[in-house]
């Protein structure tokens, strides 16, 4: 099976660089520059060698290469692939031996074995395979199918259906990685019936998944935060910065007016008019889960044969954090909480759930042990893209980090802290923007930004408690926007996406609460005072949304 996989995943990729022309040249010049600039085998690099490019703004470069390529190419793969090769090639100073071994091995932290092996890396994987398998068990055992019809006589509307999704989302707080997965696989059967593009899914629950548990305290975010800010209550801090935290709130506000006006803008537009006219949900030709969606029902199953799974599953995952936290030896349940190891815990929850499912059906005969056991390698293939584009974002994102991307940015910031401080808001939300854009990873962002904003303010004043706000919502951002983070690629999965179809769906809106964001940024900065800022920064959200519809309604009589 693996092998077909491969046979036919090797076959799309070539069908993509014949109908795509500039794939080959993209390769071929990457090819003659890697030929005239390489030294080649030249010897190994000293040990504990740096770069002649660390710390500078060619750090930024290979992130860089790889999102422009997939937007560009809409390919994935091979994008994260010639970025990974190009900073392998900066880390080495162009030794073609060193950046060998150093995209491949365990030499160094960036490499493709070193991310296979780390141990967190291993549960997030492990643990999206369970959680495709326990999909692949409630498909076949009949209960997403009950489920939809169930569903689709209570939610009448693509109003409905996409507000359900949304209230889903924000429900599932915990985690972001959870989030995802979890209302993807409950929701899809709804927002299908409804004819709501895969697109727009997508872009629903990656927009309450990471915006909502960045302002949701009793979540794995929350105990990130918490965790790199010293010397101040790190969870009072994130606390009071919520009401600050711009982009996420007005990503929730943006969401919400979107659909009860029933109004898409950019590609996403297109993608909405394909799937209420023609009933095409994925628009494009690359449909990497529309089979899935033909697959065989052998079991009978009923509605509670796909909520009683789910809830067991949020139930699982959550005593499995708080087991990592402590819960049991005896510490609080928010300090168990706080101190969890998301990995670990979602981990040991999915695969008690996964054995809780076994004994919710076959016992009951809703499928046989055969028919049990032929999910575990479908919900393993179901998974496959998702972990081959976390693989190679994750050693992306480890290479860039060899290169010094996080140094150079913070050395920018540091820099420039005695610069105005009525700006210092908004400036630190863009650095946090493009920092977490460039590396896919929103903890990163902050966790290199967090201990250089808080020692260099006040820690009484309401600027302090802005700026920390204006961190985390430029990470969220950055994260939210990029091809190359997990969370996105999460939502891709969840909502069984093309990923490049997600991203290029939901940039513009993403753009366009981070501009919004941005401004009252300045706004806040001067006034200092959320019970003012926040219903002017939800005003001029919504009427920003009401002038773009109003250009595209111009448009649409002019057509």
């Amino acid at each position: 099976m693996q092998l077909y996989f491969m046979i036919t995943e090797r076959g799309r990729v070539m069908r993509n660089m014949q109908k795509n022309p500039m794939i080959n040249k993209i390769a071929i010049f990457s090819l003659l520059i890697m030929a005239m600039t390489v030294t080649v085998f030249a010897g190994d690099a000293e040990a504990g060698q740096v770069s002649n490019m660390y710390a500078t703004i060619w750090s930024l470069v290979p992130p860089l290469v790889a999102i422009i390529l997939a937007l560009i190419t809409k390919e994935v793969y091979s994008s994260l692939f010639v970025g990974i090769v190009v900073g392998a090639l900066f880390y080495s100073n162009f030794n073609l031996k060193q950046a060998y071994l150093t995209m491949l091995t365990s030499d160094t932290d960036g490499g493709l074995l070193a991310k296979l092996a780390d141990g967190w890396n291993v549960g997030i994987l492990i643990f999206l395979v369970v959680l495709g398998i326990i999909v692949s068990l409630m498909n076949k055992a009949g209960g997403s199918a009950a489920y939809g019809e169930w569903a689709r006589q209570r939610i009448k509307t693509r109003k409905g259906a996409l507000l359900s999704t949304f209230i889903l989302g924000v429900l599932i707080f915990i985690d972001d990685y959870f989030n995802c997965l979890t209302v993807g696989s409950v929701m899809r059967p709804v927002t299908d019936t409804h004819k709501v593009s895969r697109a727009k899914l997508a872009y629903i629950i990656d927009a309450t998944a990471a915006p909502v548990c960045i302002i949701a305290p009793i979540s794995s975010w929350a105990a990130a935060v918490a965790g790199v800010v010293d010397g101040v209550n790190g969870l009072d801090l994130f606390i009071r910065a919520i009401p600050y935290n711009f982009y996420a709130l007005l990503t929730i506000v943006a969401m919400i007016t979107l659909t009860l006006l029933n109004f898409d803008y950019g590609p996403m537009r297109l993608h909405e008019m394909n799937a209420q006219k023609d009933n095409d949900l994925y628009t494009t030709e690359s449909r990497p889960f529309a089979a899935e969606a033909e697959a065989v029902v052998t079991g009978k199953g009923k509605v509670i044969d796909l909520i009683l799974p789910v809830v067991v599953l949020i139930i699982c995952c959550v005593i499995g954090m708080i087991y990592t936290g402590g819960f049991f030896e005896g510490e609080s349940f928010v300090n168990a909480f706080a101190g969890s190891d998301a990995s670990v815990g979602l981990l040991l929850g999915s695969v008690g759930a996964l054995l809780i499912t076994f004994l919710l059906y076959i016992p009951r005969g809703i499928l046989s042990f055969n028919e049990f056991m032929s999910c575990l390698p479908e919900g393993f293939k179901a998974m496959v893209p998702a972990i081959l584009i976390l693989t190679f974002a994750w050693t992306l994102s480890g290479i860039t980090g060899l290169l010094g991307a996080k140094e150079f940015v913070a050395g920018v910031l540091a820099s420039n802290v005695g610069m105005l401080q009525v700006l210092l808001p908004v400036i630190v939300f863009l650095i946090a923007v493009f920092l977490a854009f460039a590396t896919g990873t929103s903890w990163g962002t902050f966790g290199i930004l967090l201990p250089i904003v808080v020692p260099i303010l006040d820690p009484t004043s309401e600027l302090l408690i802005i700026t920390v706000a204006a961190t985390l919502a430029g990470a969220v951002c950055g994260d939210h926007c990029s091809p190359i983070s997990d969370t996105t690629i999460m939502a891709s999965t969840g909502a069984q996406c093309d990923h490049i179809n997600h991203v290029s769906t939901q940039l513009p809106y993403a753009l366009t609460v981070a501009a919004v964001a941005a401004v009252n940024y300045i706004l806040a900065a001067s006034i200092q005072n959320w019970m003012i800022n926040l219903p002017i920064a939800i005003v001029m959200m919504i009427v920003t949304i009401f002038i773009i519809k109003s250009i595209y309604d111009a448009k649409d009589k002019k057509a």
